[in-house]
């Protein structure tokens, strides 16, 4: 059963209007310990993910992925392989019925970075090429803190992802206005 916080999120449907923002790591795929996902070999989906992006795509008019890849600004990760990841990544989802209409990626180092979450600048590049997005019928759907800062920072509703660490739900309710254990479940809550 989902915990609100905050306000209680309409019924959707498509061309209702609503746009949702999708962290990577810790909510699309498994996070990887200590370090970044550098190969396509690397990047294995939770569980139900491809299953609740179908639904998502029934549900929002654009759905975008918006990440911080600080690996490729530290020269770990090659810009090269990150785009090769995503490309995948997107098949996999458009090939199960989902969709995804663009990922923004910051590979910025500094935490200044206007493109870095949680600042605003992956959210204004999306507004600014898919015009029609309105922030305050939109979603963000992570797995830290500052994922649900970017959220708050948009005017976006957040949905908090336990996945990866769950200790940040209760210290961050006032960023957060659901909770669930992960993306199947939001989805099927959604459905």
């Amino acid at each position: 059963m989902p915990v609100f916080y905050k306000k209680y999120f309409p019924k959707l449907s498509k061309s209702s209007g609503y746009t949702l923002f999708l962290d990577r790591d810790g909510v699309i795929n498994h996070e990887q310990k200590d370090g970044y996902i550098n190969h396509w070999n690397e990047f294995k989906f939770y569980d139900g993910v491809l299953e609740a992006i179908k639904i998502f795509a029934a549900k929002f008019d654009h759905i975008f992925i918006v990440t911080n890849q600080r690996g490729v600004g530290r020269g770990i990760t090659n810009e090269e392989d990150l785009k090769h990841i995503h490309r995948n990544m997107v098949e996999k989802i458009m090939g199960a019925g989902g969709n995804i209409d663009k990922v923004y990626y910051c590979t910025d180092i500094e935490d200044s970075s206007p493109n870095r979450k949680p600042n605003t600048g992956m959210a204004l590049q999306a507004k600014k090429e898919f015009d029609l997005i309105d922030f305050k019928k939109s979603v963000m759907v992570g797995n830290t803190a500052s994922d649900m800062q970017f959220g708050r920072n948009i005017g976006a509703y957040t949905v908090f992802l336990t996945t990866t660490r769950p200790e940040e739900k209760d210290n961050n309710r006032q960023l957060i206005d659901q909770f669930f254990p992960d993306l199947i479940a939001y989805a099927k809550f959604l459905s």
